[in-house]
């Protein structure tokens, strides 16, 4: 039987950037989609893959659940909601960098935490949990406590949970509503992904330690602080934080996804064994190899560069 891990969060239909200027090319993608298809591709075949969200039941719906099949993650818990569809976003990209426009009003994911019960039967026999912050984010208040507490019942229960706090204020009805769901999810969470940016603005940390820090005091055991091309913290349990420098990539082209492909990178180490630093060093070579492409998706032949970092 395969071990299993169940990312939770909204996929989108992606529009990305493409060499003719004013074309783009369609695609799905979204955080905790990105990460959960790097996993697929870099976990062994004992494990599976799941994907939990809500989509609508239209064709575009169906083309993302196919979408999903086709990459090897499973989507036989996701919710169909009829009268909604799927969520939609642009990437624009200057030098390397990416900024998004977003049309998810009517999107059903927003509404993939209103049923406590499907949530639990989702997560039923998981081992992992992987959920972010733009997952917190669309939910209602509501959703989002409900949400919360099945993954508080499924760590009682034995499961791991993996928090990427990927802070996105315009999502949220203020900075205090973010900062405070953002920590009261931290406290359900076995390991932790935030980006160093992120928390410094919001949380006033003075450095990537600090974040570290306030991770653990929240509850959770291992924190691993991601800060771009500078120096990566790890705090694992009460052992003394590590500072490691990481190599520049080679070129920036896109850095869609690098954030969720180092989150998939780390996990898939830590599931096959390696310490929390070392898994830490993998993920940063293969998010420098993901930024090399356009998209949150890189192609699939550009997956050899990544199996090799990852292996290294």
């Amino acid at each position: 039987m395969s071990r299993r891990i169940v990312a939770i969060g909204e996929c989108m239909v992606e529009l990305a950037p493409r060499d003719e200027p004013g074309t783009f090319a369609m695609g799905f993608a979204g955080d905790t989609m990105n990460t959960a298809w790097y996993l697929a591709r870099l976990l062994p075949q004992d494990w599976a893959v799941d994907y939990f969200t809500a989509v609508g039941t239209d064709a575009l719906s169906q083309r993302m659940v196919d979408f999903l099949g086709d990459a090897g993650i499973g989507a036989a818990s996701i919710r169909r909601i009829d009268d909604r569809t799927v969520g939609l976003y642009m990437i624009e990209l200057r030098d390397g960098e990416r900024s998004f426009s977003y049309w998810r009003g009517e999107s059903a994911a927003r509404l993939l935490a209103a049923d406590a019960a499907a949530l639990d039967a989702g997560l039923d026999g998981a081992e992992v949990a992987y959920f972010s912050g733009i997952t917190l984010a669309i939910l209602s208040p509501e959703d989002r406590t409900r949400l919360v507490a099945a993954l508080a019942r499924f760590r009682s229960a034995g499961g791991t949970v993996v928090f990427d706090p990927n802070l996105r204020p315009k999502l949220w009805a203020s900075s205090a509503a973010m900062c405070e769901a953002v920590t009261a999810a931290a406290g359900v969470a076995d390991i932790a992904l935030p980006s160093f940016d992120d928390e410094a603005r919001w949380f006033s940390d003075a450095d990537p330690e600090a974040t570290a820090r306030r991770y653990h005091a929240a509850g959770v055991k291992t924190v691993v602080v991601k800060n771009g091309a500078a120096d990566v913290v790890v705090l694992d349990g009460d052992t003394a934080p590590v500072h490691f420098a990481v190599p520049p990539a080679e070129r920036v082209v896109d850095t869609t996804a690098a954030g969720d492909s180092f989150s998939a990178g780390y996990l898939a180490a830590r599931l096959k064994g390696r310490s929390p630093v070392e898994a830490a060093r993998s993920a940063h070579r293969i998010a420098a190899v993901v930024i090399q492409h356009r998209g949150a998706v890189i192609p699939r032949e550009a997956m050899a560069g990544v199996l090799e970092a990852e292996s290294r």
